[in-house]
């Protein structure tokens, strides 16, 4: 048997050799290769200790393994763009080394390749290459992620989610007199004691995605409060059902948990007009007790969850899955955020007949309704950068007109930077069309406190709603549960 330090000094001389080969690709070849090394991954979880290593150059190794090809820009605007990126970073333009960029996000990663993002940045720093290391899904990166981070190997740079960077924020730059900071509109408000540890690349509220042809066979309308949709999914079930045993009104992986969150996560904050819910929870004893927003809206999900409107097996199908299946009219609505859009366009498939409306927890249409919007895929610089000084020109660089623009302007999503503008995909468009008075509440995933407390007490609102799905589940003694746990907490951490 080896040992782990046997294992990893092999490990480490594989990586080095591989880094060799690399070069001797050529740039072109370079931009066509998708890193998909699993293998890595699973090696660095069973040495349980690693991940990844820096060479003396700054380079690292993947440890695991959209569209726009034309970007119409001249070199002239990129070179202005890319004057003040220089400027703002400070860092040495003949510097030679390479960048690890690290995102789950497999159709932003394609994109990359597309929109030649590493040639556009060598217009500024001709002998830095720039390494994407592209994960399938985030509990694969978060997980290698996690392994790194006690390792202090964590890539030059990586993406992250809003309530992630609380929890990687000693590993992570202050980017707070960043140029790109400034010029975002809402990197502020996801500070970590006081810090801009993470710019967020786009912006964006969640989406019910359906069927027009669907919706009019059935007889169903755009519903506008609650009730309404539950009643719509139950219609779109008894007409479609009999004649398709597979159909689920609703497609939703739940195989995954995560597909969940449009409801599991965001329905505390809608139901409630509160984009800081979690942190509130903080401070009772019994925020699951009947009567609270959290303990109302999931009561609402979970009568959902049981008409079985999600199909005959949500928790055997992955989100991949749900979205062919919502792609084939296996299902005629499903819930998630823009970057469904532009994967479900990277697959290939056809958005005639898709159409949006935004998901109403109002229960009467004379209520506000309140639509959670929040940042997402925050650009962060780590402090195991070697060179953080590029790693900070780099995230200029992905913020200024030299890239943002056209970067923005191919997926779906919304642009969180006040010079660059964008108009939504009118698949998007109609959602605002059809309930155009909202009343915007911007997401906080949690504070400190409600890290901790989530630690303690191992809550995980997306998994609850898989437990939901689950025969046998009670509803009424689970919230007994969670008060019971979250009281007990609330002592030990001393927060009462």
């Amino acid at each position: 048997m080896y040992s782990e330090s046997n294992l990893f000094s092999l490990f480490s001389s594989i990586r080095i050799v591989t880094l060799n080969l690399t070069k001797a690709i050529t740039k072109e070849e370079a931009m066509r290769k998708k890193r998909f090394l699993l293998g890595a991954v699973a090696l660095t979880a069973a040495l349980a200790a690693t991940g990844c290593s820096s060479t003396p150059n700054g380079s690292q190794a993947a440890d695991s393994a959209k569209n726009q090809a034309d970007t119409g820009k001249d070199s002239g605007s990129r070179d202005s763009g890319s004057e003040d990126t220089s400027k703002a970073a400070g860092a040495d333009r003949n510097i030679s080394c390479t960048l690890t960029l690290a995102t789950w996000d497999v159709a932003a990663a394609k994109t990359f390749e597309e929109l030649d993002m590493e040639g556009r940045f060598q217009e500024l720093y001709p002998n830095v290459e720039i390494d994407i290391e592209e994960f399938n899904a985030e509990p694969e990166y978060f997980n290698s992620m996690k392994i790194r981070s006690s390792a202090s190997e964590l890539p030059d740079l990586m993406f992250h989610k809003s309530d992630s960077m609380n929890q990687y924020s000693e590993y992570l730059a202050d980017l707070t007199d960043t140029e790109a900071n400034k010029n975002n509109q809402i990197a502020s408000e996801y500070a970590v004691d006081g810090k801009v540890l993470g710019i967020p690349d786009r912006k964006a509220s969640d989406y019910v995605y359906y069927w027009t042809d669907m919706f009019d066979e059935a007889g169903v309308e755009v519903p506008e409060t609650w009730d309404e949709f539950v009643e719509a999914s139950e219609k779109l079930q008894e007409h479609f059902g009999p004649q398709d045993p597979d159909f689920g009104a609703i497609c939703m992986g739940a195989k995954d948990a995560w597909p969940t969150y449009p409801l599991m996560e965001y329905g505390p904050a809608a139901q409630s007009g509160n984009g800081y819910y979690w942190d509130a929870m903080t401070t009772e004893d019994a925020p699951f007790a009947e009567g609270t927003d959290i303990h109302t809206v999931y009561g609402k999900i979970y009568d959902l969850f049981q008409k079985g409107v999600l199909g005959k097996d949500p928790l055997g199908i992955t989100y991949d899955q749900s979205r062919a299946l919502f792609a084939k009219k296996k299902g005629a609505m499903t819930l998630n955020s823009p970057m469904f859009l532009t994967a479900y366009k990277a697959d290939g498939y056809d958005t005639a007949g898709m159409s949006t409306f935004y998901l109403p927890f109002r229960d009467s249409s004379q209520d506000e309704f309140n639509l959670v919007t929040q940042g997402d895929c925050f650009l962060t610089v780590t402090n195991n950068s070697e060179n953080p000084e590029v790693a900070k020109a780099f995230l200029e660089f992905y913020f200024s007109e030299a890239w943002y623009p056209d970067y923005i302007a191919s997926i779906s999503s919304d642009s969180t930077m006040t010079p660059y503008a964008k108009e939504l995909d009118p698949v998007l468009q109609t959602a605002s069309e059809l309930q155009p008075e909202v009343k915007f509440v911007t997401y906080g995933a949690g504070g400190s406190d409600f890290i901790n407390m989530v630690s303690e007490t191992k809550f995980d609102c997306k998994q609850l709603g898989v437990e939901m799905l689950t025969d046998g589940f009670d509803y009424a003694k689970r919230c007994e549960e969670l008060n019971q746990t979250w009281a007990e907490a609330r002592t030990k951490l001393g927060l009462k």
